[in-house]
This record gives structure tokens, sequence and C-alpha cells, in this order.
């Protein structure tokens, strides 16, 4: 079921669903709708059986926690020191560092989840804007309907697209030389640090926010994703119509999906 929240002068609408697909036998995605805060969560597991699945949990968790614990402090960045004067970009950064922190502290101290991981795409909206933090190769794209128009706002973290920038090559040209181009490079719990990439876009009104597992683009193209999305005008619906070509397609993954839609006022 949708919901919304007042944001700026008109609305946010949030709708969001996860799929195990027709090749695994378990789903290691975990997601986030709002309950207080504004905030929608995608994170993608991977460590293998019971192990995904902790990882990308513990990670929204953590992000959610800090944020309400942190909602009425303006400049709290315990425990790292990201600076001050810019309290949600902060707060981003820090509470994802943080859940970087206790998977990989979880790792190491547990046997049978060393070396679990996840990835994680997380949006904000506040004041006038939206705030967009990720780690890995789960994204987030805008569309807007009246451009016919869809455009990937993060950069995945991962060996092949570190290649093509290497050697100012496309992604398709790159995936041709580098093996197993799939690979993150980086993700929530591989390392004790973490570098986060926050960024703040200008929404307007009409767009639509995706926030997505590879599960989904793997095996959905940027365009049909497109116009899948903006033929079904209900959210909930929506997210099922997006699953479901990602089965379709073959579903060689699990698949997860948050929209947020930014809505006249009622």
């Amino acid at each position: 079921m949708s919901t919304s929240f007042p944001f700026n002068n008109w609305r946010v609408r949030f709708s969001g669903e996860t799929d195990v697909g027709r090749k695994r036998d378990h789903n290691e995605d975990y997601f986030y709708l709002p309950d207080e805060e504004m905030i929608g969560i995608v994170a993608d597991g991977m460590g293998g059986h019971a192990c995904g699945e902790v990882a990308s949990e513990m990670a929204v968790e953590t992000v959610i926690k800090y944020f309400r614990d942190t909602q009425d402090d303006a400049q709290v960045t315990w425990p790292f020191k990201v600076g001050h004067g810019r309290h949600n970009e902060n707060r981003m950064a820090t509470s994802v560092m943080l859940a970087n922190q206790l998977i990989f502290e979880e790792g190491q101290a547990t046997k049978e989840r060393k070396g679990m991981g996840t990835t994680i795409v997380v949006i904000l909206f506040d004041e006038d804007y939206a705030m967009l933090a990720h780690v890995g190769d789960s994204r987030i794209y805008r569309l807007r309907e009246q451009e016919r128009e869809i455009v990937q706002l993060t950069e995945d973290h991962a060996f092949v697209t570190d290649y093509a920038r290497m050697k100012g090559i496309t992604i398709a040209e790159a995936q041709h030389t580098v093996h197993q181009s799939n690979v993150v490079s980086r993700a929530l719990g591989m390392k004790e640090e973490v570098k986060v990439d926050v960024q703040r876009v200008a929404p307007g009104l009409g767009d639509i926010f995706l926030l997505c597992t590879d599960g989904l683009t793997d095996m959905v193209s940027d365009q049909e994703i497109l116009e899948v999305t903006l033929a079904q005008p209900n959210l909930d619906r929506a997210c099922d119509d997006l699953i479901e070509a990602a089965n379709k397609a073959g579903g060689k993954d699990n698949i997860t999906v948050v929209l947020a839609r930014i809505e006249p006022q009622d």
C-alpha cells in the first residue's frame, strides 16, 4: 500500500515491493518505506545463505535508527568526523558509514557471516530537495513523464564501471574485457571504512524516483523501466509491473523496487 507525506508545497507518495525472482531460493534484498521520516531505502545483500539477508537488514535498520536518534541534534556525526554545517548530508553519510562498520564487525566476529556485505541506496526528502546516498551497484533513477526521460542519478560502484572510466570507454565496451563485470568494487561490510556518495537533487512536480537492485536493471532496460512505470498511475501496481517485467525476462536475481512520486497537494 502506498503512503504519502507533505513535501514543500507538494506531497511525496511512496510504494515498494520485493520478490525472490525465478532462480534464487531465498531473498537477500531488504527495503524500507517511510513511517515517520521521509526516507526510502533499498539494500541488496551478498555473502550466501543466511548472510546476505542479515547484512541488508542490518544496513537498513541501522540507517533508520540513526536518523531517529539524531533527529533533534543538528550537529551529531558520531562516531565519524564528517564536518559540520550540512546536517542531513552528515546524517546520510554517517548513518551509512555506521552500518558499514557494524556489518564489517559482525562479519569479522562470526565465522558463518565472514565476508557478508550489502549495497545500499537511500533517498531523503527534506525542505525543497531530495538527498541521495549510495554504496554499491543498486541504483536511483529519476523519471519524468513530460520529457519521457529516465536518468540514472547514481554511478555503479562496480569493477566494470571503474574500468570504463579509467579507459575512457563505454560500459558496454568494458563488459567485453572485464571478467565478472557484475562484481561490485564497493559495498558495505567489505572493509572497515567505506566512502559514501551523497548528492542533492531538486525534484519537480511529477518526478518519480526509483530505487532498485540489479535484479531489476540486469533484466530490464532503462527504456522499458520508463515505459512500464509511466504506463501505470497506481504506484503499487507500477512496482508489481516492474517486478513482473524482470521475472518475464528471466528473474535471475532477487528484485526490489521503491518508487517515490512528487504529487500535487490534495
